[in-house]
C-alpha cells in the first residue's frame, strides 16, 4: 500500500475534526475525499501534508511513518483552491519555483518545467503573469508547479472552486487524464458529488470527522453501507412508511424501518403502460420540471411523495395526472442495519427467443 493512515485523529479544543480514520491507497490511486462543509476532509489533507499535527494515529507513506517529518521532507504537491500563485512570476518562473528552490542545475530546470508546460497545456504562456491568464490556466499552472518537483503524493484542496462550471467540467477530464498519464498517487477534496463521481478511482465520505465508506463511485452508489451515504449520495426520497408500498410489506417486520427511494428505483408510465400490474400503485402527478435531456416528475402516492425522471421521448405528464408507479427496489435502513430490497410482488418478463 502506497499511502497508509491508521486511527487518525485530530482535536482542536473539545472538537473533534477527526475521529480514528483508517485508510489504504493504491499507487497511482486518483482518490475523492467527500462530505459536507465542516466534516473533516481538509484536516486529513493537512496532516497528510504535515500542515497540521494529529493528535493520535499514524500516517505512513511506502510503510514509514511520516508524522514527524516537516511537509517539506514528505514529497508532497499541494494544490489550492485560490491557486496560491506568485503574481510577480511568470507562469514558468511560477513553475519552476520549486526546482530553484532544492538548487537543481538550470538545464535540469528547464527542461522539466518546459515539459511541465506542453503536460498542461500552457505552450505559448510561459512569459505571462497570472493575472493575463483565466482561471482555468491559472489552475493549470498551480497543478504544474505541484508535480515539478516530482512529489509521490498529490494533494488537492478543492482545486475547481474558484472555476465556473463550463470550464470546471473540461478541468474534471484533464485532471483525470493527466494523472493518469503521470501516475502519480492523489487525493482531492470536494463537497460536489458530481466531480468526485465523474474523477476518482475511489471515494472516501467523510461525515463529522469519521470515515462513512470508502470504494469506487459505483459500488458506493450502488451499495450505501450506512444511511448518512445513501441520502448523501444522488437524489432520493425517504419514505416513513415503506410496508405501505406495494411489494415492501415485508418491511413491517422491522420496527422503525425507513426506505429511501431513488429516482432511477422507480418506473411510471400511463395507466395500463406497466405491465407488472400486481407490483404498481396508482399516484398522481404533482409537479413536472424539464432537466434539459429529461423530466424530473414529483409523484404522490397517499401521503408519499417520490421524485422520478421520464424521458422527453414519452408522452409528456402533467400535473393531475394519474400515474402507475413501479417501484424496483428500496433502500431500508433502521437504527442497527441497512439493506437493499427488491420489490416482492415484482415478476421478472420471461426472455423473448428469437
Amino acid at each position: 500500500m502506497h499511502i497508509e493512515v491508521k486511527g487518525l485523529s485530530k482535536s482542536f479544543g473539545d472538537f473533534k475534526a477527526v475521529e480514528d480514520v483508517s485508510f489504504g491507497i493504491k499507487k497511482g490511486h486518483l482518490i475523492g475525499l467527500l462530505g459536507p462543509s465542516g466534516g473533516g476532509k481538509t484536516s486529513i489533507l493537512r496532516m497528510l501534508a504535515g500542515l497540521e499535527a494529529p493528535t493520535a494515529g499514524d500516517i505512513l507513506f511506502h510503510g514509514q511513518r511520516v508524522n514527524d517529518l516537516p511537509p517539506q521532507e514528505r514529497g508532497i504537491g499541494f494544490v489550492f483552491q485560490n491557486y496560491a500563485l506568485f503574481k510577480h512570476m511568470t507562469v514558468f518562473e511560477n513553475v519552476a519555483f520549486g526546482l530553484k528552490v532544492k538548487k537543481l542545475p538550470k538545464d535540469q530546470i528547464r527542461e522539466r518545467v518546459q515539459s511541465l508546460i506542453e503536460l498542461t497545456g500552457l505552450k505559448g504562456f510561459e512569459h505571462r503573469y497570472p493575472a493575463q491568464l483565466s482561471g482555468g490556466q491559472r489552475q493549470r499552472v498551480a497543478f504544474a508547479r505541484a508535480l515539478a518537483p516530482e512529489p509521490q503524493l498529490l494533494l488537492l484542496d478543492e482545486p475547481f472552486a474558484a472555476i465556473d462550471a463550463k470550464i470546471r467540467s473540461e478541468l474534471r477530464t484533464w485532471l483525470k487524464e493527466m494523472i493518469e498519464r503521470v501516475g502519480i498517487t492523489s487525493i482531492f477534496v470536494t463537497h460536489d458529488q458530481d466531480e468526485a463521481i465523474e474523477v476518482a478511482d475511489e471515494i472516501m465520505i467523510i461525515s463529522k470527522g469519521r470515515l462513512e465508506q470508502k470504494g469506487t463511485p459505483w459500488d458506493i452508489y450502488k451499495n450505501p453501507q450506512t444511511q448518512f451515504v445513501a441520502e448523501f449520495i444522488g437524489e432520493s426520497t425517504t419514505v416513513d412508511n415503506v410496508a405501505a408500498l406495494h411489494g415492501f410489506e415485508e418491511a413491517a417486520a422491522w420496527t422503525g424501518t425507513k426506505g429511501l427511494i431513488r429516482p432511477e428505483y422507480i418506473e411510471i408510465g400511463k395507466p395500463g403502460e406497466i405491465t407488472l400490474a400486481s407490483a404498481t400503485m396508482r399516484g398522481v402527478v404533482r409537479h413536472i420540471h424539464f432537466r434539459g435531456s429529461e423530466w424530473m416528475v414529483e409523484l404522490e402516492i397517499g401521503d408519499i411523495r417520490l421524485i422520478t425522471y421520464r424521458s422527453l421521448e414519452k408522452e409528456v405528464l402533467k400535473p393531475g395526472d394519474p400515474v402507475d408507479i413501479l417501484i424496483h427496489r428500496a433502500y431500508l435502513f433502521n437504527e442497527s442495519d441497512s439493506w437493499i430490497m427488491e420489490n416482492k410482488l415484482k415478476v421478472d418478463p420471461m426472455p423473448v427467443i428469437i
